[in-house]
């Protein structure tokens, strides 16, 4: 039923509303499915681009070797070696390189080489149109939350929260333990294998357990992304953030604004990744630590919630599904999530 019929509906029965109520009944928008993109197979193609960073070819080498062995064919984007300034080339070239692998349908998966700053100036400039009609799983982490958020809220497609080429070890065989499984959790969620990962038993974790669509990323990325066409829904999901590089005072005005816009009040569960701050200026201590800002935006709410989870700006960054189902187990032996 569309708003100007159930008005009419409305105003014919005799019903008295208050504004207010008509518009949560007429403005109400059912769930809707996230489409998750086929999963690679042997032969398939991954593309690698810099939608963000400058990074050169030699960067990303030991990643397209590495794919390669995992038995997929790696085309290399314009993007790659191209710099202005920060970026991985102007708005314009990181944009036509990303449209061209949206478009390409002989690519199946596309690496973003690596995050830094640069998604937001391009995303506008993207049409998503055959991307669509032929999804495609986009990895990529930090500032590549952008695009996590812009498919769930958007598109309504799966991505991929992970490490990306520049974090690929330059020799394998002399990785440690937590690289080589944190990147073969990437070839892992690219095939449609289950994930499950887990996380420290600590005091201020919150016991529950909850099923949902997961959802989330970098927190100021999310911040940077409100009121905006791409504004993370959160409503009914799980909710996973990290951040890196900012002040405790930052942190705290961020989840300010997670809490007055709405996006912690109706979680499903909530996991907090890894958190590196900025030390505070010296006479202009903020006091508080990360466990202390996020409880204090959290205590009203009874969803679970677990802390130091293994996503984020670390070693210990493991692949995750944007849009995907996860079971979310949260007690006193710690936390676990496994994609359904």
């Amino acid at each position: 039923m569309n708003r100007k019929h159930f008005v009419s509906l409305v105003l014919s029965s005799g019903l008295v509303m208050s504004v207010k109520d008509l518009e949560a009944a007429t403005d109400h928008h059912p769930v809707k499915a996230v489409r998750i993109p086929p999963y690679l197979y042997t032969g398939h193609t991954i593309g690698i681009t810099a939608p963000a960073g400058y990074v050169t070819p030699e960067q990303i080498d030991p990643a397209v070797k590495l794919m390669e062995s995992w038995g997929f064919n790696i085309k290399i984007g314009n993007t790659i070696g191209k710099r202005d300034f920060s970026l991985g080339g102007t708005d314009e070239e990181r944009a036509a390189d990303f449209q061209q692998m949206l478009d390409d349908p002989k690519i199946h998966a596309i690496m973003c080489a690596r995050g830094g700053y640069g998604v937001i100036r391009i995303i506008d400039r993207l049409n998503f149109d055959r991307f669509k009609n032929n999804p495609k799983w986009i990895i990529g982490f930090s500032d590549i939350t952008v695009f996590h958020c812009h498919l769930n809220r958007k598109l309504g497609i799966a991505s991929i929260h992970s490490k990306m080429c520049n974090s690929f070890p330059s020799d394998w065989s002399k990785a440690e333990p937590i690289q080589i499984e944190t990147i073969l959790s990437i070839k892992q969620a690219l095939s449609g294998a289950a994930l499950k990962y887990t996380g420290p038993a600590l005091a201020i974790n919150r016991a529950g357990r909850a099923e949902a669509e997961l959802v989330g990323g970098n927190l100021s990325i999310i911040e940077t992304l409100a009121a905006s066409e791409s504004d993370l829904d959160t409503e009914g999901k799980i909710l996973f953030i990290e951040d890196t590089g900012e002040y405790a005072y930052s942190i705290d005005r961020m989840f300010w604004n997670l809490k007055r816009s709405g996006k912690l009040s109706k979680l499903k569960g909530l996991i907090i990744g890894g958190f590196k701050l900025k030390p505070d200026d010296p006479g202009d201590e903020f006091g508080r630590t990360v466990y202390d800002i996020i409880l204090e935006k959290i205590k009203e709410y009874e969803y679970p919630v677990c802390f130091d989870f293994p996503v984020g700006h670390q070693k210990n960054n493991f692949a995750l599904k944007c849009g995907v189902q996860y079971l979310l187990n949260v007690d006193a032996n710690g936390s676990s999530l496994l994609s359904r």
